[in-house]
Protein backbone atom coordinates (compact mmCIF):
# COMPACT_ATOMS: atom_id res chain seq x y z
CA UNK A 1 0.00 0.00 0.00
CA UNK A 2 1.23 3.54 -0.71
CA UNK A 3 1.11 6.32 1.31
CA UNK A 4 1.14 9.88 0.49
CA UNK A 5 1.75 13.78 1.78
CA UNK A 6 2.22 17.21 0.40
CA UNK A 7 4.34 20.24 1.18
CA UNK A 8 2.84 23.55 0.68
CA UNK A 9 6.13 26.23 -0.28
CA UNK A 10 5.53 30.07 -1.18
CA UNK A 11 7.96 32.13 -3.20
CA UNK A 12 7.92 35.07 -5.53
CA UNK A 13 9.98 35.11 -8.94
CA UNK A 14 9.10 36.74 -12.39
CA UNK A 15 8.94 35.36 -16.03
CA UNK A 16 7.63 36.39 -18.89
CA UNK A 17 5.90 34.03 -21.59
CA UNK A 18 7.69 34.36 -25.39
CA UNK A 19 5.48 34.26 -27.95
CA UNK A 20 2.41 34.79 -25.76
CA UNK A 21 -0.42 37.08 -27.42
CA UNK A 22 -1.72 38.59 -23.84
CA UNK A 23 -0.01 40.31 -20.43
CA UNK A 24 2.27 37.62 -20.05
CA UNK A 25 4.33 38.51 -22.85
CA UNK A 26 5.69 41.02 -20.71
CA UNK A 27 8.33 40.60 -17.78
CA UNK A 28 6.30 40.25 -14.71
CA UNK A 29 5.90 38.51 -11.19
CA UNK A 30 3.82 36.02 -8.75
CA UNK A 31 3.54 35.01 -5.49
CA UNK A 32 3.60 31.18 -6.48
CA UNK A 33 2.48 28.17 -4.03
CA UNK A 34 3.64 25.08 -5.09
CA UNK A 35 2.02 21.60 -3.80
CA UNK A 36 4.79 18.25 -3.01
CA UNK A 37 2.71 15.37 -3.66
CA UNK A 38 5.12 12.55 -2.65
CA UNK A 39 4.55 8.80 -1.87
CA UNK A 40 6.72 5.94 -0.58
CA UNK A 41 5.57 2.24 0.17
CA UNK A 42 8.06 2.21 3.56
CA UNK A 43 7.54 3.70 6.72
CA UNK A 44 10.03 5.15 9.13
CA UNK A 45 10.32 3.54 13.08
CA UNK A 46 7.66 6.58 13.54
CA UNK A 47 5.05 5.89 10.83
CA UNK A 48 6.47 8.25 8.00
CA UNK A 49 7.27 7.38 4.66
CA UNK A 50 9.13 11.66 5.06
CA UNK A 51 9.69 13.76 7.61
CA UNK A 52 7.71 17.03 6.69
CA UNK A 53 10.52 19.28 7.76
CA UNK A 54 12.69 16.81 6.01
CA UNK A 55 10.70 17.65 2.81
CA UNK A 56 10.41 21.46 3.15
CA UNK A 57 13.81 21.61 3.53
CA UNK A 58 14.73 19.63 0.28
CA UNK A 59 12.31 21.46 -1.82
CA UNK A 60 12.32 24.67 -0.41
CA UNK A 61 16.02 24.58 -0.12
CA UNK A 62 16.06 24.13 -3.59
CA UNK A 63 13.29 27.13 -4.34
CA UNK A 64 14.93 29.12 -2.40
CA UNK A 65 18.23 28.46 -3.80
CA UNK A 66 17.11 28.65 -7.73
CA UNK A 67 13.63 30.44 -8.15
CA UNK A 68 12.80 32.49 -5.27
CA UNK A 69 13.08 36.42 -6.16
CA UNK A 70 14.15 35.42 -9.54
CA UNK A 71 13.47 35.67 -13.21
CA UNK A 72 12.82 32.57 -14.21
CA UNK A 73 13.34 32.49 -18.25
CA UNK A 74 12.82 30.23 -21.32
CA UNK A 75 16.71 29.63 -22.34
CA UNK A 76 15.73 30.78 -25.87
CA UNK A 77 14.62 33.98 -24.72
CA UNK A 78 17.37 36.14 -25.37
CA UNK A 79 15.66 39.91 -25.63
CA UNK A 80 14.28 38.89 -21.82
CA UNK A 81 18.07 37.25 -21.02
CA UNK A 82 19.71 40.23 -22.05
CA UNK A 83 17.33 43.02 -20.04
CA UNK A 84 17.60 41.42 -16.76
CA UNK A 85 21.22 41.23 -16.81
CA UNK A 86 21.53 44.89 -17.35
CA UNK A 87 20.36 45.17 -14.23
CA UNK A 88 23.03 44.48 -10.93
CA UNK A 89 22.37 42.39 -9.01
CA UNK A 90 20.11 40.11 -11.31
CA UNK A 91 19.33 36.48 -10.68
CA UNK A 92 17.90 34.56 -13.40
CA UNK A 93 16.70 30.98 -13.85
CA UNK A 94 17.09 29.41 -17.54
CA UNK A 95 14.67 27.00 -18.34
CA UNK A 96 14.85 24.63 -21.10
CA UNK A 97 11.27 25.62 -22.57
CA UNK A 98 8.88 28.93 -21.67
CA UNK A 99 8.62 29.18 -18.10
CA UNK A 100 4.53 28.67 -17.67
CA UNK A 101 2.75 27.14 -15.06
CA UNK A 102 2.26 23.72 -16.58
CA UNK A 103 5.95 24.03 -17.80
CA UNK A 104 7.22 24.72 -14.37
CA UNK A 105 5.45 21.75 -12.71
CA UNK A 106 6.62 19.60 -15.08
CA UNK A 107 10.12 20.60 -14.35
CA UNK A 108 9.73 20.30 -10.73
CA UNK A 109 8.83 16.52 -10.97
CA UNK A 110 10.40 15.20 -13.95
CA UNK A 111 14.20 16.80 -12.74
CA UNK A 112 14.41 18.94 -9.34
CA UNK A 113 11.75 16.05 -7.44
CA UNK A 114 14.09 13.09 -8.42
CA UNK A 115 17.39 15.15 -7.30
CA UNK A 116 16.02 16.13 -4.15
CA UNK A 117 14.03 13.56 -2.89
CA UNK A 118 16.79 10.76 -3.94
CA UNK A 119 17.85 8.54 -1.04
CA UNK A 120 14.76 9.36 1.24
CA UNK A 121 12.79 6.59 -0.37
CA UNK A 122 9.87 9.20 -1.03
CA UNK A 123 9.04 9.95 -4.39
CA UNK A 124 7.21 13.11 -5.97
CA UNK A 125 3.96 11.92 -7.93
CA UNK A 126 2.25 15.02 -8.57
CA UNK A 127 3.09 18.59 -8.75
CA UNK A 128 0.68 21.02 -8.52
CA UNK A 129 2.15 24.88 -9.12
CA UNK A 130 -0.36 28.01 -8.15
CA UNK A 131 0.62 31.30 -10.68
CA UNK A 132 -2.11 33.53 -8.56
CA UNK A 133 -5.16 32.52 -6.45
CA UNK A 134 -7.21 31.44 -9.49
CA UNK A 135 -5.14 29.95 -11.54
CA UNK A 136 -3.06 26.34 -11.28
CA UNK A 137 -1.05 23.85 -13.41
CA UNK A 138 -0.92 20.38 -11.80
CA UNK A 139 1.51 17.53 -13.38
CA UNK A 140 1.26 14.00 -12.07
CA UNK A 141 2.91 10.51 -12.90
Amino acid sequence: MALTIMRRITFCAGHRLLGHDGKCKNLHGHNYVVEFHVTGHEQDEIGRILDFKLLKDKCKGWLDEHWDHAFILWEKDENALAAVRTCIPHRIYELPYNPTAENMAKYLLDVVCPQVLEGTGATAYKIVVWESEESLSLIHI
